[in-house]
């Protein structure tokens, strides 16, 4: 993948060190460029000084893989209904040189559908220029790319590199573990990947006050802003006395979540459609119906999240039925194999490409939480077939993945060791929490 004019940080070093002999006479902007700003242009002011020795050195301020004193800088977002050809031509790009770039773009940026609303961008214009000398487009956290409006008119893309951090959080749940959490500043994707981790040995809609967890995972970082979750290397919940672990192993052969002896805690199926949320209604042959107002066997369990919530497929499988009916609402159902069917009710709508033939992939989106057909509120009502017949998935023994041999007991005993290590060195720090709101209808099909 290419990248910006600087590929490491030697080079930008010795860029810097170069430019610090001329900082002074060619691209330091005078007292009156500082206070003066003119058509929408803003010069980047003095660069940092810092001490090398006895002598004050000027550091640059480079974005983008460029220096900014060097130009006279436009940095804006996207506009609703502004697409790129106007935003380049309204800089003084003419339409010839523009139709070149969307051309040389093809196989690098998609002007029609990577071009969005509110995504920032930057024109670059040469100190004495007229004429931006390069675009800068950020479409998200991860990339941006480079458009020479100069010479070639190629566009380039560029990765920003990732820094991955060892992270902690350890806790006493006061409320709930979701308010624990986020008081703490952890973010959902991290709360969420924990309760993946210990789905199988920790029942996550009943939590107590007094519970405690640890967990040690992998944070993603860009330009020092949290971005992403990585991996969790180790998780442990304590209820009542009851301890849980969760180990993650990966070798050539294997991978995946195992127990302090090394035999595997997931299963070949998710536990729960959906994240951050409480089982509202539970399988039951002889529920009496708040709709119908009789009694009716409600041969699946509810999920109680708000609306447009993810819906994940529990397991592997391919897309059976995606439709619509007065009852279900809209809903998919996936078949995972000769003996295993699931079925997913009330979806507020299916996720992109979700319909019949689809292939699916386990904890993949199919569509998001709604109240369609017979429902009081916001939910999905989760169903579950062994062998033709609608079961309670919650007391079924699911069928496992094989554990570990003999022979790899070893190196997994030495990771696990380390890691409980970790764990043991964290001290939890109990607090009272307030109570965040959280969904309450009785909801129901």
């Amino acid at each position: 993948m290419k990248k910006g004019p600087f590929n490491n940080k030697k080079q930008l070093l010795a860029y810097i060190g170069a430019f610090i002999g001329m900082i002074a006479t060619l691209f330091l902007p005078t007292n009156e460029e500082v206070k003066t700003v003119k058509s929408s242009f803003f010069v980047f002011e003095s660069p940092q000084t810092v001490e090398l020795g006895d002598f004050p050195v000027a550091v640059p301020t480079v974005k983008y893989g460029f220096v900014m004193e060097a130009y006279k800088v436009i940095e804006s977002k996207v506009e609703k209904n502004q697409t790129l050809g106007k935003l380049l031509f309204d800089a003084g790009i003419d339409y010839p040189s523009i139709e070149k770039l969307v051309e040389n773009s093809k196989g690098v940026f998609n002007v029609s559908s990577q071009f969005r609303v509110d995504k920032p961008y930057m024109l670059l214009f040469e100190k004495e220029g007229n004429k931006p000398a390069h675009f800068i487009f950020q479409p998200n956290v991860y990339e941006y790319f480079v458009f020479d409006l100069k010479e070639n008119f190629k566009v380039e893309k560029v990765e920003k590199p990732i820094e991955i951090r060892s992270k902690e959080v350890v806790g006493e749940i006061s409320s709930s573990l979701w308010v624990t959490l986020t008081k703490q500043g952890i973010s959902y994707e991290a709360a969420a990947k924990m309760e993946d981790a210990l789905q199988w040995s920790v029942d996550f809609s009943h939590t107590q006050k007094g519970d405690q967890f640890k967990m040690i995972y992998d944070q993603k970082y860009i330009d020092d802003e949290e971005v992403g979750v990585g991996q969790v290397h180790a998780a442990f919940y304590s209820r009542e006395g009851k301890e849980s672990y969760a180990i993650w192993y990966e070798d050539d052969e294997h991978k995946g979540f195992y127990d302090m002896e090394g035999r595997p805690i997931t299963s070949n199926f998710l536990k729960s459609p959906v994240k951050y949320t409480r089982i509202s209604s539970r399988f039951n042959k002889a529920r009496f119906h708040p709709i119908l107002k009789r009694v009716r066997p409600h041969l699946g369990t509810d999920y109680a999240a708000p609306y447009g919530t993810p819906i994940y497929a529990v397991g592997n499988g391919v897309i059976t039925e995606a439709g619509f009916t007065k009852g279900n609402g809209r809903y998919i159902k996936i078949k995972h194999d000769n003996v295993y069917q699931t079925q997913y009710l009330h979806m507020q709508k299916f996720a992109s490409g979700m319909k019949r033939g689809t292939q699916v992939a386990q904890g993949e989106v199919i569509g998001y939480v709604g109240s369609t057909g017979l429902a009081t509120g916001p939910h999905v009502c989760f169903r579950f077939w062994k062998n033709g017949v609608q079961v309670n998935h919650l007391s079924e023994n699911l069928p496992a993945p094989n554990p570990l041999p003999e022979s790899v007991l070893p190196s997994f005993f030495a990771v696990r060791d380390e890691m409980v290590r970790k764990l043991g060195e964290l001290n939890y720090e109990s607090e009272e929490l307030e109570q965040s709101p959280e969904p309450t209808p009785e909801n129901a099909d």
